[in-house]
């Protein structure tokens, strides 16, 4: 089978440019919200700068209980919740919307884990000295832990990364519905096989530019 690269160049293209989107905005939003989120987790458990247990609890439940979902029944069970969001649930932002819901509660549960890894020594040094919560979280917790964050935070891209390629089920385009629209569904297992390949090389660079970063970060 001949592939028209000259007619499927063009769409190739709006299909790369589709899931920079995807990515870029959910690795944005759900970064801020899952860095707070986590937070949260971390500084509500008892004996923590903020602690409340009722509030933990909560955060707690929350987390274990979307986290697990599988993306594409996530992508259907918020669809009412989607709608009143976005107005619709097809389409990029329907899918952008649920992959930010997806990603902030994957990624606070990073952010908690590699936040316990602070010495609470130093926490305590920091409120024996009279700094407030706030300062300490965004002078001192965030910093401590920026290194593994910021491998927490690479792994999290890669996943996100592999959420777009799902977000053609609800039309949500990029390189996995054009995958599976103009290779799979076609039989053109070139047109496949060269998607793969963008993902896969974007995706290498996101974990050079991550270990890179965060080896920066660890040797201060």
């Amino acid at each position: 089978m001949h592939t028209n690269w000259d007619q499927l160049r063009p769409i190739l293209s709006e299909s790369i440019g589709t899931t920079l989107y995807l990515v870029l905005i959910t690795f944005a939003v759900g970064g801020l919200f899952g860095l707070i989120l986590g937070t949260a987790l971390y500084t509500t458990r008892k004996g923590g700068l903020l602690a409340n247990a009722p509030v933990h609890l909560l955060l707690n439940v929350l987390v274990n209980v979307v986290r697990p979902i599988p993306f594409i029944i996530l992508l259907a069970a918020l669809g009412p919740v989607t709608l009143q969001v976005v107005g619709t649930t097809i389409g990029t932002d329907a899918a952008a919307f649920v992959m930010i819901v997806a990603a902030s509660f994957g990624i606070a549960r990073i952010v908690e884990q590699n936040l316990v890894t602070v010495d609470p020594g130093v926490i305590e040094a920091a409120r024996s000295m009279g700094a407030g919560p706030l300062r300490i979280i965004l002078t001192l917790l965030i910093p401590e832990a920026l290194g593994p964050l910021i491998l927490g935070y690479t792994f999290v891209v890669i996943a996100i990364v592999d959420m777009s390629a799902m977000a053609g089920t609800v039309g949500g385009g990029g390189l996995g519905d054009f995958a599976l629209v103009y290779g799979y569904q076609r039989f053109d297992w070139q047109v496949t096989l060269v998607a793969t390949l963008i993902i896969i090389a974007g995706v290498q660079g996101v974990q050079f530019a991550g270990n890179w970063l965060a080896r920066r970060v660890l040797r201060r």
